[in-house]
């Protein structure tokens, strides 16, 4: 019988390192458009069971979507992972070269599963949520310094917040614009606002860091965005259940969503305060508000149904 083949990626901003499972073949190319050509042509050669590669800020695109795209099994997976997975398997030095080949390894033993690639429409969407989080942050920190700063700087200063108040009434413009151009993201965000605490910037995120949203499980769907408890149980031992990894900018926008609906949404309101009654941290009743807020999003894209105020038949 013909082996498998497992081929590991390690992405820099301009090489991508190849190692294959279980041949041993290793090899460089620029992370330019003819490199991932190069690299396309030897992959379809060696007919892979899987390609992993690791999330790189952005810099893995070109090369996941052009894989992707012509029908291979590729993934990118969190560099955590990949790490951790080295660190047991005994590979403390960190090289391109053995990055790649602790990627291929992964593929071997853990074959995470292949999701389908987000098309050009919501990459384009996630770009400009990216951007509108990236003039928040600078315009929080210009802020923050015009309080403090010498008198002599606070006029130039306050030209920049005044220019990044714009461009991000700009960026929201272009984020409404989109969503209207697609009748799916219209109906799709209309659904999401039905819910109380579910305003635009939220609805946004979800489109385009969770277009899973609707398409899993509600266990799925929490382990993907990093909501769903996990056990710390050894032995006679039992530990608290936490929750980590997934997907962080999703749980920042549930999580300005779960501590308004904490007040305004009838359903975690209750929910955080009867868990609060029984002793619950607040930080853990919100954890959990969370949760419940995913799943009930989540229902409701799979239903195609609105919120109401007993959407406990959804989930």
């Amino acid at each position: 019988m013909t082996p498998e083949v497992f081929i590991g990626i390690d992405v820099a901003r301009d090489s991508l390192e190849i190692a294959v499972r279980p041949s041993g073949e290793q090899w460089t190319v620029a992370n330019t458009t003819v490199g991932i050509t190069s690299l396309l042509a030897r992959a379809r050669a060696l007919k892979p069971t899987l390609i992993v590669l690791e999330a790189t800020g952005g810099l893995e695109l070109p090369v996941l979507g052009t894989l992707g795209s012509a029908g291979l099994p590729v993934v990118a997976i969190n560099p955590r992972q990949a790490r951790e997975f080295a660190k047991a398997s005994g590979k403390l030095a960190k090289t391109d070269a053995i990055d790649a080949q602790v990627l291929a390894h992964f593929a071997d033993a853990l074959r995470p599963a292949v999701r389908p690639l987000p098309d050009a429409a919501t990459q384009a969407l996630g770009a400009l949520v990216t951007r509108r989080r990236q003039l928040v942050e600078m315009l929080t920190a210009e802020q923050n310094r015009h309080t403090s700063a010498p008198l002599a700087i606070r006029a130039d200063i306050q030209e920049t917040i005044v220019f990044l108040r714009k461009r991000l009434r700009g960026i929201d413009t272009e984020l409404s614009q989109a969503i209207r151009s697609s009748p799916l993201w219209r109906e799709q965000e209309d659904l999401l606002r039905s819910v109380p605490s579910v305003g635009p910037v939220v609805s946004v995120t979800l489109l385009a860091d969770l277009p899973e949203l609707g398409k899993l499980g509600r266990k799925q769907i929490g382990a993907l965005v990093g909501l769903a408890p996990l056990n710390r149980d050894s032995g006679t031992l039992r530990g608290k259940r936490t929750v980590w990894g997934g997907r962080a900018t999703v749980r920042a926008a549930l999580y300005m969503a779960a501590l308004v609906g904490t007040r305004h949404n009838p359903v975690l309101r209750d929910l955080y305060t009867r868990l609060l009654a029984s002793g619950k941290t607040k930080k853990v009743a919100l954890t959990a508000c969370m949760h419940k807020l995913l799943t009930i999003l989540n229902a409701l894209l799979k239903h195609g149904t609105r919120w109401t105020l007993s959407p406990s038949v959804l989930a």
